[in-house]
């Protein structure tokens, strides 16, 4: 059995272990709240304009790749991935600090915030491993394979980041 093969089967269970504990341990921090701890109240609108560059970095890097620059789609892919997860550790940090704000609209406008909120978290979860699929079959040089799941992750991550702004939009009047 080669290295390369070896190591693919390696990534992929990393992938499977990252996939499962991410979802499982930012539900528990949730419960968590650091005792005598300032909220870290100005997190939410940086959080939200990460979210809002890596939507900005995923149409560029499809840009790049139409256009056949692969290192710049590489380096703006990577750029992203390092976005999502800034923004999941501020994101945590925030929920660890302070109480979860509820949203104030009625009607027909918290039913669309909570079809928006519920597929964005939802889809935050199932984003993880595509993600990291995609992105494992690109730096194992198997591009056939990751354009196929690309067409898939593409669609969904910038559906997670932009929904991601607009959540944070229609909650920020309503922050303590």
């Amino acid at each position: 059995m080669s290295n390369i093969i070896r190591n693919e089967k390696t990534y992929k269970k990393l992938i499977t272990v990252v996939s499962i504990v991410i979802p499982i341990a930012v539900a528990a921090l949730f419960a968590i709240r650091i005792p005598n701890v300032e909220p870290l109240s100005f997190l939410p609108p940086i959080y939200a304009s990460i979210n809002g560059l890596t939507a900005i970095l995923l149409v560029a890097a499809v840009i790049a790749i139409k256009k056949g620059n692969r290192k710049l789609h590489e380096q703006l892919n990577t750029t992203a991935i390092i976005c999502s997860a800034l923004f999941l550790v501020m994101y945590v940090a925030y929920h660890m600090t302070s109480d979860s704000t509820k949203f104030g609209g009625e009607g027909l406008v918290k039913y669309v915030y909570l079809f928006i909120l519920i597929t964005h978290i939802l889809l935050s979860i199932v984003i993880i491993p595509f993600v990291l699929i995609t992105y494992l079959r690109a730096k194992l040089g198997k591009f056939q394979e990751h354009k196929k799941i690309a067409k898939i992750t593409f669609p969904l991550w910038l559906y997670v980041a932009v929904t991601g702004v607009i959540v944070y939009l229609m909650i920020s009047p309503y922050y303590a």
